[in-house]
């Protein structure tokens, strides 16, 4: 049997259908609460979406732990073979809006949460393993390059090489994300990545370097253009429904979580910057370690409140892992919970969703939406045996010196990778690559942008940028200048 309807409040609701009214043809009465309520509550359903990554699906599982890592983190998640922690992932689009399709070549959230017993830890990174820029005060200008013209309201190619063009670093990931990763076929087939550099420390205090790996087991498989085009005038949310179909068929994804482990003096002796996130460590110097893998097995009941009201942050570390020096990961860890806390409200960690499954002992009180408060201290120190510190959770601190100022970048080398990445790539992978880039181009409306940019491709390797120019009909006497 059905059960009874009713308001908000628990009033029994006699009629949803019909508004009351003064007769027959009315006007409808102010006195109908019910409609007036219906109305409100409507009118705020919508919360502002993500200022990024605001497109996206996600489902829950569980990681299980295949090899112990305690000889390098005293993180409980990585210590104990066998050991099963649920999860939640989140995969999305940067650049497009909650209805933007979700087809259209863009770099790929890959957000997971783990719920540990130390509390929530969360990876939030990418489909690639670098990003555009390595500094967060430029941040909001490379999104502002990605999302729509202020006087067209338009996505315009133009911006964003515009902003690209002017930004070296970024010539790495634009190499990525021009390439056939770009597009991936579906969620399911794409690796993952931390992308930042972080650090582990066992239970003695040794310290490492650590760089997350997330290999998926259903192999990775990319669509073209053309591709991702048709699908995106037939469904504008296929990557979703591809995600959400197989979990409901039991083809449950899942994916190798792999590590790079670099020795904490080593690490800052590394011949590339390690803490900048336009660049990678070579798997050759540091081979991939297979440590366990997950599964999703477990689409949301409700996707607003398991997906888009679940807040991700890099800040949301557990003992045995500490940040590291990078200078956008040092953004992100305010940048993040700042952007939630506009999105949500001040107790958006209160949401279940985003609940640890340990016990929470603090003395943040009040707020929009404050539930389940006692009459405990609410300042400290205290007389009163409120929740102490723990001290086992104390930073292992790095040494730093310098002169504060508006520092560059100290390794200036943004080319090297970006030339590596193209020469492993397979001929006919070069060559729609090439074809992309320059189909971008038709679109850029100055050519001093795409002579800009092309240098750049230049500088990485001469015989990608002269390809890059053949196809684009410009001369290379303006790009080897």
């Amino acid at each position: 049997m059905a059960d009874k309807l009713t308001t908000q409040a628990g009033q029994p609701w006699a009629d949803n259908n019909h508004s009351q009214t003064a007769g027959e043809r009315g006007p409808v009465l102010l006195q109908d609460y019910q409609l007036l309520e219906k109305l409100a509550h409507f009118n705020r359903e919508r919360i502002p979406e993500r200022v990024v990554h605001a497109k996206g699906a996600g489902a829950q599982g569980f990681f299980e732990l295949t090899q112990d890592m305690s000889a390098y983190t005293q993180a409980d998640l990585f210590n104990g073979v066998g050991k099963k922690t649920p999860m939640i992932i989140r995969f999305s689009q940067v650049a497009g809006e909650m209805g933007y399709p979700d087809t259209i070549r863009d770099v790929r959230g890959f957000a997971l949460r783990f719920y540990t017993q130390e509390g929530n830890y969360d990876i939030v990174g990418n489909n690639t393993p670098v990003f555009f820029v390595n500094d967060p005060l430029k941040f909001p200008d490379f999104i502002h390059s990605q999302k729509r013209d202020p006087k067209t309201h338009l996505r315009d190619n133009n911006m964003q090489w515009d902003f690209w063009a002017h930004s070296p670093e970024s010539v790495h990931q634009v190499t990525y994300l021009m390439g056939d990763r770009g597009n991936p076929a579906s969620y399911r087939n794409m690796d993952g990545f931390g992308s930042h550099t972080f650090k582990w420390i066992n239970a003695t205090g040794k310290q490492f370097w650590v760089k997350y790996h997330f290999v998926t087991q259903q192999g990775v498989k990319n669509m073209t253009d053309e591709t991702a085009a048709k699908i995106a005038s037939q469904d504008t949310d296929y990557l979703l429904h591809d995600l959400f179909d197989a979990i409901e068929q039991h083809d449950y994804p899942k994916w190798d979580v792999c590590v790079q482990i670099l020795p904490y003096e080593e690490g800052l002796q590394y011949h590339d910057d390690i803490f900048d996130v336009t660049k990678v460590v070579s798997h050759h110097d540091y081979p991939l370690i297979k440590i366990g893998e997950f599964t999703l097995d477990r689409n949301p009941e409700n996707y607003f409140d398991e997906v888009e009201e679940a807040a991700f942050s890099p800040a949301n570390l557990v003992p045995g892992v500490e940040t590291s020096p990078d200078k956008l990961l040092q953004g992100r860890l305010f940048g993040y919970k700042d952007a939630q806390r506009y999105r949500l409200g001040a107790n958006y960690e209160k949401l279940p969703i985003n609940q640890p499954v340990n016990a929470v002992h603090n003395y943040e009180r009040d707020g929009l939406m404050s539930q389940g408060q006692d009459a405990s201290v609410n300042y400290e120190p205290n007389s009163y045996d409120g929740p102490k510190e723990d001290r086992a959770a104390s930073i292992h601190g790095d040494e730093v010196s310098g002169r504060i100022s508006e520092s560059r970048p100290y390794d200036k080398d943004y080319y090297t990778a970006a030339g590596k990445l193209y020469h492993v790539m397979t001929a006919p992978e070069q060559e729609r690559l090439i074809q992309t880039i320059a189909n971008n181009f038709e679109t850029v409306q100055k050519d001093e942008i795409k002579i800009l940019a092309t240098r750049q491709f230049y500088q990485a390797d001469h015989e990608y940028g002269e390809r890059v120019a053949g196809a684009a009909g410009l001369d290379m006497k303006d790009i080897a200048d």
